[in-house]
């Protein structure tokens, strides 16, 4: 007795995972650097806080615009091939469909499985047909700049809270520590989670992130100290 079972594929997650695990970890590193590197140069809590404050509104804007203008450019190059392959369609369809027949033949269909295929593709959604398998443009990994720059921003604020509400939380004597050690679980579990949502390793993904973060703390650590001593 055959049993039924659902397949587990993780491909429709990478645009929007992307930006999120990119603009958490970005979020996180990069308010923590800021805190604990100004921090190290010995300045008062409530500068510590509209620092962090500051960090978190200019990154979160900075993520969301960067975003929005990369990926709006891969739209534009998306939207002018379909508006190609569409005029292209409507004046020369007997070439186009000889194209879709060829792309079928060399993914190792016969010549005539391949015509087949291409006139039963092309009756259904022939413009479909050829931004797939042409183009290599679907549904699922068309690129959305508008929902990949919210979720950058989002993502960025979601990462720096951490630092920013220990900033609140933590004693001035303690802040550099505090926020390292917060930052630093953070990173881990976005990292874990990160990896565990496309199916890599967790301990990897958790170990790669947390040692780019502990790298970025302690430089900006060492700034903070030297400028904070030159002064």
């Amino acid at each position: 007795m055959s049993r039924s079972h659902s397949e587990l594929h993780r491909s429709d997650r990478i645009s929007w995972l992307r930006a999120a695990v990119l603009g958490a970890n970005d979020g996180t590193i990069s308010v923590a650097s800021l805190v604990v590197g100004v921090a190290a140069s010995g300045t008062s809590q409530h500068s510590l806080l509209l620092t962090s404050v500051a960090g978190l509104v200019a990154g979160a804007m900075s993520m969301a615009a960067g975003e929005y203008v990369s990926v709006q450019s891969q739209a534009d190059t998306e939207n002018a091939d379909l508006a190609r392959e569409r005029d292209e369609l409507h004046h020369e369809p007997d070439h186009e469909l000889e194209e879709l027949s060829a792309i079928y033949m060399s993914r190792g269909l016969d010549a005539a499985l391949a015509r087949q295929v291409a006139e039963q593709l092309t009756s259904h959604d022939a413009l479909q047909a050829h931004a797939r398998d042409e183009l290599g443009i679907t549904d699922t990994l068309r690129a959305r700049p508008v929902q990949a720059a919210l979720a950058s921003a989002l993502a960025f604020t979601l990462g720096a809270i951490v630092p920013v509400l220990t900033v609140l939380i933590a004693p001035r004597e303690s802040v550099v520590v505090a926020t390292s050690v917060a930052a630093m679980a953070s990173l881990l579990v976005l990292g874990a989670a990160a990896a565990w949502a496309g199916g890599a390793s967790r301990v990897k993904g958790a170990l790669r992130v947390a040692f780019w973060g502990a790298l970025a703390m302690a430089l900006s650590a060492g700034v903070g100290n030297l400028f904070g001593a030159a002064v």
